[in-house]
């Protein structure tokens, strides 16, 4: 595989894959629309001839038709994530994530295989440990677009689904939304935390061991096709109370627990990572590490709006 496609490229986790895919010699292409104003994260990837970028919609038939035509994998990373995102615009959501990735599938060939970064929250509430084989039950309109694109792709293409951790960490089109770097965030800037729901906990991963994942599976394809891995390391595993005390030992904040508010996901439970560390993936940075990262980063964030997906 040489000439790979990337969807939704410029975005929180493209920006920085597509950095990992240049180093590793692939042509790479991005189609983005940039709804978030975020093509400054391309920038600087200009400057390598191997490297193309189309600004574009992913539901435009024509256009996929031509980018597909041109390509020998798809890492499919183009959606409207988060529960918020999708609740404010459910047509947009449901056209994006799963109309669209139904649409991409039917124009590839069986040799043209699709990597395809879905989410933990497909399982919804779930009492114990997640292994890939755990019923899903999807609880907001984001976990069911990512359920039913997942279903459809394991019928109708050569496919590895992703079922990643809770993303976190640095990236040049930053995220504040996400649960770990918006508590960075309100502890460095604001110096205070409301916290709800502090027993839940998460499993989460770092967005360059997300990057690293899918250069994984292109050197894997062979062992990983027409399968579905849970992405991240049980190492990571916490409630969010943990993620705010570790905070707290490097930043000094007010820290207040709430009565009041939910996670619509259901998010509470810890996630089995055997089956894609049997084929040799190990999620390296720890959440610790990223914290430190961030903490020494934030600061330099003024205009926080742009930083979150609502």
């Amino acid at each position: 595989m040489e000439r790979i496609l990337v969807t939704g490229g410029a975005g929180y986790v493209g920006a920085v894959l597509v950095d990992h895919l240049l180093n590793k010699k692939y042509n790479v292409t991005v189609v983005d629309r940039l709804i978030y104003e975020n093509g400054h994260t391309m920038i600087n990837y200009f400057k390598n001839p191997h490297f193309t970028f189309v600004k574009g919609d992913i539901r435009d038939e024509t256009l996929m038709k031509k980018l597909t035509d041109n390509c020998e994998c798809v890492i499919h990373l183009a959606a409207i994530v988060g529960f918020p995102a999708c609740e404010k615009a459910q047509d947009l959501a449901r056209s994006t994530n799963l109309e669209a990735t139904k649409m991409i599938s039917r124009l590839l060939s069986k040799n043209q295989p699709i990597i395809f970064a879905s989410t933990g929250s497909n399982y919804g509430v779930v009492d114990g440990i997640c292994t890939e084989e755990t019923p899903l039950n999807p609880l907001s309109l984001y976990g069911k677009t990512k359920t039913e694109a997942e279903k459809w792709l394991l019928e109708h293409n050569n496919t590895v689904i992703f079922r990643f951790a809770t993303a976190f960490g640095l990236s040049p089109r930053m995220r504040l939304d996400l649960l770990i770097n918006d508590f960075v965030y309100e502890a460095v800037i604001n110096k205070y935390l409301i916290m709800f729901e502090k027993h839940f906990k998460r499993t989460f991963i770092h967005v360059d061991d997300m990057a690293c994942s899918f250069i994984f599976a292109l050197e894997n394809l062979d062992k990983m096709k027409g399968e579905v891995f849970n992405v991240g390391d049980s190492s990571n595993n916490f409630n969010k109370e943990d993620i705010a005390l570790m905070i707290k030992k490097k930043v000094e904040y007010y820290l207040h627990f709430a009565d009041i508010g939910e996670d619509k996901d259901k998010r509470n439970y810890e996630v089995c990572y055997d089956k894609i560390n049997a084929l040799g993936y190990k999620a390296c940075i720890s959440v610790e590490e990223g914290i430190d990262q961030m903490v020494r980063a934030i600061p330099v964030l003024e205009h926080h709006n742009n930083y979150r997906n609502v």
